[in-house]
């Protein structure tokens, strides 16, 4: 069980670092993003977490949003001399809207962790 809790957690800590890496520039690294959100899906999954399902709902929106953003950027983009308007780009939202996700509960959890720890020193 030991065992369990340690590679769930360097996967956890693999996550986050890809998602904050792959954040730097989001068209190239999106393949790290992709990677980081899908660990941290897997070790919330292994440890039978409260976020399982945000993690899971937020990596489909990535994927989702990325295959659009590839399949746009195959055809030549869209707005300005591209045959494609600007409300194709609607398609491509479900990206920077699941990476939002998961770092707002990043964040949240960081937090509720620190008050926690204080709590337990008093």
């Amino acid at each position: 069980m030991k065992n369990k809790a340690k590679w769930t957690r360097i996967i956890y800590i693999v996550g986050v670092i890809a998602l904050i890496i792959g954040a730097i520039d989001p068209l190239e690294g999106s393949v790290v993003i992709i990677v980081g959100s899908a660990l941290l899906a897997l070790s919330a999954y292994a440890k039978s977490d409260r976020h399982t399902k945000i993690f899971s709902a937020s990596l489909l929106m990535i994927v989702i949003g990325l295959a659009f953003l590839f399949y746009f950027s195959s055809l030549g983009g869209f707005g300005g001399t591209s045959t494609l308007s600007w409300w194709w780009g609607l398609l491509i939202l479900p990206f920077p809207i699941g990476w939002l996700i998961i770092i707002i509960v990043l964040i949240r959890r960081a937090i509720k962790n620190k008050r926690l720890k204080s709590i337990s020193k008093k």
